[in-house]
């Protein structure tokens, strides 16, 4: 019937919309692939090291040692590596711990109990437990019970298994550290640029797309943009987690020490940019609520929203190329200006409370440049101003009010 009725002359209303979906589709695939190879780009370091920390605890272990089979400390390697960035002198400490519980454990249970399927469930379940007990972190139970495991399946074909084990977790966690330190050592400010990328590349994008929902008055861009800011929690910890991994990288490894003046911009900057994210959320969604409620859209409002998704990119380029973030200030003071002309053109509530928001945010993003909390606080109110709502007739009676303030969101 649809054929016949397209035949007739009939206007196909499915089309546009499969259309806009099979678009929305193609984009998605495109940001995932990109997601994809930057996620790549940003473990390519720790690959590499990885791979040569494994190779050389093997030709040591092997070679200068003597160990005919040396699996544990390859492994031990790629563990200490493989942990949580920046905390790798603790990951080396919690494996040899891990190693000698499992080691004992697995000793003593043999000892008694002999080897076997029971046993073997016995000892995995005391080391879990005894480690849990003593207080241990998951990375040493995890530990603990690996070793026992190894332990109590190894020991009746392979004589004198404790004492390589010993060796090789030393071995391993003594050449990860080597090669992050002195062989490999990561260029902290390239990882933390590429980090922190993402995290300001999204926050600009959805202030960018509110300003725009705004200006059309369009409810649907300006609920996606927030849904969109709100995942921002992966974005958010790649970038902390770089910050941990820079400083370590710059504490242990002598060719970086000169890094660590423009690392302490960045790592000054990681709480500010936090709150400019969670405020930026409150920003969105009250202006979702005023597009619904057909509140009052002064045009200056808009732009003091693109003026802060200017100032966000404007941050991320100056701390990349290593220069004073003086154009990102500029930006944000001028969406203040930009906020406060809209205040005084007259809003609603919910216009307050983004115009509350915008002064948030680029304080927030001042402090992030490396202003100091009181002294962004007093350049914000010099911006805004002393603004005088216009709600119909102002009288002395009943002055302008101040725009609230509301939580921020996740």
């Amino acid at each position: 019937m649809r054929r016949t009725s397209l035949r007739e002359g009939l206007v196909d209303v499915d089309g546009p919309r499969v259309a806009a979906a099979m678009e929305q589709l193609r984009d998605r695939s495109k940001a995932t692939l990109h997601d994809r190879l930057h996620r790549v780009r940003m473990a390519a370091g720790l690959a590499l090291q990885a791979g040569v920390a494994a190779a050389l605890a093997w030709v040591v272990s092997h070679q200068l040692l003597g160990n005919p089979q040396p699996v544990f400390a390859p492994i031990s390697a790629v563990g200490t590596l493989a942990a949580s960035v920046g905390q790798r002198f603790r990951r080396t400490v919690e494996l040899i711990l891990g190693v000698a519980i499992g080691v004992f454990l697995g000793d003593v249970l043999i000892y008694f109990l002999g080897a076997g399927a029971w046993q073997l469930g016995l000892v995995v379940t005391a080391a879990i437990l005894l480690t849990i007990f003593a207080g241990a972190s998951v990375a040493i139970v995890i530990q603990a019970a690996a070793t026992a495991v190894l332990i109590v399946t190894l020991s009746p074909s392979t004589q004198n298994l404790e004492v390589p084990r010993f060796v090789d977790a030393f071995v391993g966690g003594g050449i990860a550290l080597l090669v992050t330190a002195i062989l490999l050592p990561l260029n902290p400010l390239r990882v933390l640029n590429r980090a922190a990328r993402p995290a300001l590349d999204l926050l600009a994008a959805q202030l960018d797309i509110c300003a725009d929902a705004l200006r059309r008055r369009d409810r649907q861009a300006a609920q996606q943009a927030l849904f969109r800011l709100r995942e921002n929690k992966e974005e958010l910890a790649t970038f902390t987690e770089a910050i941990e991994g820079a400083k370590e990288t710059i504490t242990i490894s002598p060719a970086r020490w000169h890094r660590r003046s423009e690392l302490t911009h960045y790592a000054d900057a990681a709480d500010p940019i936090d709150r400019a994210m969670r405020n930026s959320g409150t920003l969105i969604r009250r202006s979702v609520t005023m597009i619904e409620d057909e509140e009052p859209v002064p045009e200056p409002m808009p732009d003091a929203v693109a003026h802060l998704a200017e100032s966000v990119r404007l941050l991320r380029h100056e701390f990349a190329v290593g220069e004073e973030p003086e154009q990102a200030r500029e930006r944000a003071l001028r969406a203040v200006s930009e906020a406060g002309r809209a205040y005084a053109e007259g809003v609603g509530f919910s216009g307050s409370v983004v115009i509350a928001q915008v002064r948030t945010t680029a304080s927030d993003l001042m402090v992030a440049s490396g202003i100091e909390q009181e002294e962004a606080n007093r350049l914000i109110r010099q911006s805004f101003g002393d603004k005088e709502q216009r709600t119909g007739e102002t009288t002395e009676q009943s002055p302008a009010p101040k725009p609230p303030t509301a939580p921020p969101v996740g």
